[in-house]
């Protein structure tokens, strides 16, 4: 009986410990299936918000995707556009090029973007061409992306020539506040917005300019097609009226506009489909003989970014100008930055990408800057009220002596040799500018005609050129024996 007893216990036990570990398999397997199914749901819930915009929720889920897979073209491409989305492309390259190499098609788009915003307008296109050979074989349309081709090869051709702006200060408001950021002189009319100025809500975020005598206003507001449009009012015995919608001949929202006290030039922003970005700054001139406006014309860079820019102003009593732009801000803020406008346009004289994509995108505005000047002066007369018949700074160029000492005029320079030399500079400088002028002119000429007139050219474009490389050193020597000169003279005189 003890025997038998012995042997029912042990088959038992032995039943008992097969039973435990089918039932721990079976649970194994139940939680294994369960977390499959827990991470599938998670992916589907991420994916769901990437569909909604929510890119900031979808994106821990991604990246923990990509952790675990990393060569998913989809996981890539997805946590990718989640960064670009969130305002962290440089960060959304890395991944956007492993889908890309995976052949997920919209990581092309995007990666053009990525290059659009980082100024490497030939990646740009390259991206955007493939991008538009992928949708035309699948019979997709491709008029949205052709109008992105086309300003990225316009963003080429502005980089080749980047205008050299010496900005002086910059600071960060809320997109909302950035009239906070300009202080005119009364002799360069007012800017309010839209609300306090019509004491009305139809037209959020659009600003009002008044000129200078106060008898003109300038705005924009939404017309019957919903685009904004810019406008004009008179200053009439009871009030304001007579309101004309001014035809600026651009296709997108228009807004910001400033007018200078001729009366005739204005600077306002336009999201045209062809923009870099989303508004670009535009100049044009009001035609008194057909009492309309000229074709407007879109500024160069670094006013014109990938990005959004608008809200051109100059104070010409203070002698600077203003504007705005989002670049390298996060959402809801933007970068008011100023600067020193130049009578003379001059350009950015370098081959090398890297130096041109600083002065065009200002990241750092100290690459703009003159190391010897000091603009504390200027920075501060920014924020100066003026009044009605006061001067600013009087300005015909700007010449640094010493950290302390800076001539905007030829009779400040009290030394008769260092005016002789600087006089020298000025007219050398402005013949350098005539010279790249003309040969900016003949190359056009020379890329557009056929084989005799490029033949007939070519000799005067290689002794232009000859004669600007010769040139091109000697005005920033002849400052610097003015400087010296001047820097001498006041030493002797000091004693």
């Amino acid at each position: 009986m003890l025997t038998f007893g012995s042997d029912n216990r042990h088959r038992l036990i032995r039943k008992m410990k097969l039973f435990n570990a089918k039932m721990l398999i079976a649970l194994a397997l139940v939680t294994l299936c369960g977390g499959e199914r827990l991470e599938a749901q998670t992916l589907n819930e991420a994916k769901a918000w990437y569909q909604e915009g929510k890119y900031e929720e979808a994106m821990p889920v991604f990246a923990r995707f990509v952790k675990s897979a990393p060569n998913n073209g989809s996981y890539n491409h997805w946590y990718g556009v989640c960064l670009f989305e969130t305002g962290d492309i440089r960060g959304a390259e890395k991944y956007l090029k492993v889908g890309m190499r995976r052949r997920v098609q919209e990581s092309y788009r995007y990666l053009a973007e990525v290059y659009m915003k980082t100024y490497r307008f030939e990646e740009a296109v390259e991206m955007f061409e493939d991008y538009i050979e992928q949708l035309a074989k699948k019979e997709q349309d491709t008029a949205p992306w052709e109008v992105r081709l086309a300003a990225a090869e316009e963003g080429v051709r502005m980089l080749s020539k980047v205008e050299r702006v010496e900005v002086i200060d910059s600071v960060v408001v809320d997109r909302d506040a950035i009239l906070d950021a300009y202080v005119l002189s009364e002799e360069s009319g007012k800017l309010m917005t839209y609300r306090d100025f019509f004491q009305r809500e139809d037209a959020p975020g659009a600003v009002v300019y008044v000129n200078q005598k106060g008898n003109q206003a300038y705005y924009a507001r939404p017309d019957e097609d919903a685009r904004s449009h810019l406008f004009s009012q008179s200053k009439l015995m009871d009030g304001w009226g007579d309101e004309k919608i001014l035809r600026m001949n651009t296709e997108g929202d228009e807004n910001y506009p400033f007018v200078l006290p001729d009366g005739v030039t204005i600077y306002f922003a336009s999201s045209d489909p062809g923009s870099l970005g989303g508004y670009d700054l535009f100049i044009t001139r009001y035609n008194t003989e057909t009492e309309s406006y000229l074709n407007p014309e879109r500024l160069g860079m670094p006013f014109n970014s990938p990005y959004n820019d608008y809200m051109m102003v100059y104070d010409g009593v203070k002698g600077l100008g203003w504007f705005a732009s989002d670049r390298f801000q996060p959402e809801g803020k933007a970068c008011v930055y100023l600067f020193i406008p130049t009578e003379e346009r001059t350009w950015v004289d370098s081959e090398e990408e890297d130096e041109l994509r600083a002065w065009a995108s200002l990241e750092s505005i100290r690459v703009t800057q003159d190391t010897l000047t000091n603009y504390s002066e200027r920075i501060a007369l920014a924020h100066q009220e003026i009044p009605y018949g006061q001067k600013g700074v009087e300005r015909d160029f700007i010449f640094p002596i010493d950290d302390q000492t800076v001539y905007y005029t030829l009779d400040e320079i009290q030394s008769s040799e260092a005016r002789n030399l600087y006089q020298q500079a000025l007219d050398l400088n402005r013949q350098i500018a005539s010279l790249k002028e003309s040969l900016e002119e003949k190359r056009k000429v020379y890329e557009w005609g056929d084989a005799s007139r490029k033949e007939s050219l070519v000799a005067t474009l290689l002794d232009e050129e000859a004669r600007l490389k010769e040139l091109l050193p000697q005005p920033a020597a002849l400052e610097k024996e003015a400087r010296n000169a001047e820097i001498l003279y006041k030493r002797k005189h000091e004693r």
